[in-house]
């Protein structure tokens, strides 16, 4: 080869070499996120954690092919707060959204505006359950209120109407939609939220034809007397063979009622059942009616014989009838958004999380609803999926919280995480890089007094132990050790052998109080705050 050709390559390699180190670098595809949540679904009604209760093959699916959390907790168990706290990645008391009354300020940050800020295009769709105008989404449809279970309303970018047919499968819908019609060249970040398995629990018709059929074993503290707890335990009306109600909850006709001489605690019950039966059109109601009025039928003819254990047992499936036949429609809307996300090549590098608002008590205590930081209704399920990240079969025993989902999404979106936000990314723990994290979390509870009779507290619970002070118009402290007691039968406070568990665990307590910024004048603010709210609508 001549010298002047070679001299020629040379340059060609050198400026070649020259361009490629000028080029900048392909930036990594940032992951699609999509966030399912339900409401009032208790990890005790999920196969992948005990398949006791139901088989939900879908919603383990996330779990076995990405991780699932033992210790996952809410850091104020009720709807409208969980939210708020998932939203902002801060506790209530910071926040301002501390009960079901007062209003949650939508002009404050959030996940879904910094990600959609940064580029995302982001979609709520399902309940919400906070007032006002969604603010951070391209696109949201969202439940008014609670919403329904039949013919649901939705507001669809500030505009309502009403949809025929059940309101998971409208949901899923929804949801589906967007996904197909979405500007595909940003990352997406989707909220799905249904309404499922939420209380008064209105089964679809596949679902209640089966489940009406089912029994289901009552949970070992089913008939807790509570002698081992404080008053708050004594004090809830929660209990399902004395605080359910026989229409709304039980499903039985006004009819039969008076034919029976049966009378719900207050007219929300038959105005449940009214309203919520009422919202059918003929078809469903024919459905119903040909599935619940037998049902009806054999309880009234079987009532005058029953006892009070029974009758306790009768309300108990009633309850996990329609409660479980609801969680089976979420499963299928699952199994539909996992189905979509394969077949549209998504899955790869779409971030699904599965989680509830809070956990659920499924007759656990003679219970139902939530509330407590008693573990049942502070626990939540959470299970996630990212196959470029997490390993099949993850499990993480941590303490992680609803506080920490802003900062994890925000994490994977390369978006810088706010100081403010009071959480902490979890995206290290469950993709093996680290095993540093948080030994302690706090809750509280503000919305005191209301339905189910709740009192204010606040607590915070480690691994093994876990302190609880109620407060307002009690003065009262409780403190469990979970390992010897995991159940919480048996309150240890004030019992000299856990003497120096006890000082430990105030001085813990006082300093995630400070740490958090929460304060007895916070409480009393809060307190007048809502006291004044509610006196309002006497």
């Amino acid at each position: 080869m001549n010298n002047h050709l070679t001299h020629a390559l040379a340059l060609l390699t050198v400026g070649a070499a020259a361009t490629a180190c000028t080029q900048k670098a392909p930036k990594p595809q940032r992951p699609n996120i999509i966030y399912i949540m339900s409401d009032d679904h208790a990890y005790q009604a999920i196969s992948a954690y005990d398949s006791t209760l139901i088989k939900t093959p879908n919603i383990d699916r996330i779990g076995h092919e990405g991780a699932i959390f033992s210790h996952a907790f809410v850091t104020n168990s009720l709807c409208a707060p969980s939210r708020a706290v998932m939203l902002t990645g801060k506790h209530s008391f910071i926040n301002g959204k501390v009960d079901n009354v007062q209003r949650f300020n939508w002009d404050q940050e959030s996940f879904p505006k910094l990600l959609r800020q940064s580029g995302y295009q982001t979609a709520l769709v399902g309940k919400i359950h906070l007032d006002g105008t969604p603010q951070g989404f391209d696109y949201s449809a969202v439940l008014p209120g609670q919403g329904h279970y039949y013919n649901p309303d939705f507001i669809i970018n500030g505009k309502e109407e009403r949809i025929p047919g059940y309101v998971t499968k409208i949901t899923t819908r929804l949801a589906l939609d967007w996904l197909k019609k979405r500007d595909t060249s940003k990352p997406f970040c989707l909220l799905f939220h249904e309404k499922a398995p939420h209380r008064e629990w209105m089964p679809e018709e596949k679902y209640y034809k089966e489940y009406t059929e089912k029994e289901f074993p009552e949970p070992a503290t089913y008939h807790d007397d509570y002698s081992g707890r404080g008053t708050a335990a004594h004090a809830a009306e929660m209990r399902v063979y004395r605080d359910q109600n026989w229409s709304g909850d039980d499903k039985l006709y006004p009819d039969v009622m008076d034919k029976l001489g049966l009378k719900d605690p207050t007219t929300w019950g038959r105005n449940a059942f009214k309203h919520n039966v009422g919202r059918m059109d003929s078809v469903q109601k024919a459905a119903w009616d040909s599935v619940y009025r037998p049902m009806n039928e054999a309880f009234e003819e079987a009532y005058p014989n029953m006892n009070e254990e029974q009758l306790a047992h009768w309300r108990y499936e009633r309850y996990l009838q329609d409660y479980l036949a609801c969680v089976a429609s979420v499963d299928d809307a699952v199994g539909e958004l996992l189905d979509y996300l394969d077949k549209s090549g998504l899955a790869k590098n779409t971030i699904v999380v599965y989680t509830s608002d809070q956990g659920m008590y499924l007759g656990e205590h003679g219970w139902f609803d939530k509330r407590f930081m008693y573990e049942e209704s502070f626990r939540t399920p959470l299970l996630m999926r990212y196959p470029k990240e997490i390993k099949p079969g993850t499990k993480i025993d941590q303490l992680v919280q609803n506080l920490d989902f802003a900062p994890t999404f925000l994490d994977y979106a390369g978006v810088k995480i706010p100081k403010d936000m009071q959480g902490m990314s979890f995206r290290k723990l469950v993709d093996g890089q680290s095993s540093e994290w948080r030994d302690a979390i706090y809750y509280t509870y503000y919305e005191y007094p209301s339905i189910h009779m709740v009192k204010r507290h606040y607590g915070v619970r480690t691994n093994r132990y876990k302190l609880m002070h109620f407060y307002y118009d009690i003065d009262e402290w409780e403190l469990y050790d979970l390992e010897k007691d995991p159940h919480e039968m048996h309150s240890v406070y004030g019992d000299p052998a856990y003497a120096d568990v006890q000082k430990m665990m105030h001085e813990r307590l006082t300093e995630l109080r400070q740490k958090y910024g929460d304060s007895d004048q916070l409480d009393k603010h809060y307190l007048d705050a809502y006291l004044e709210a509610i006196n309002k609508h006497e």
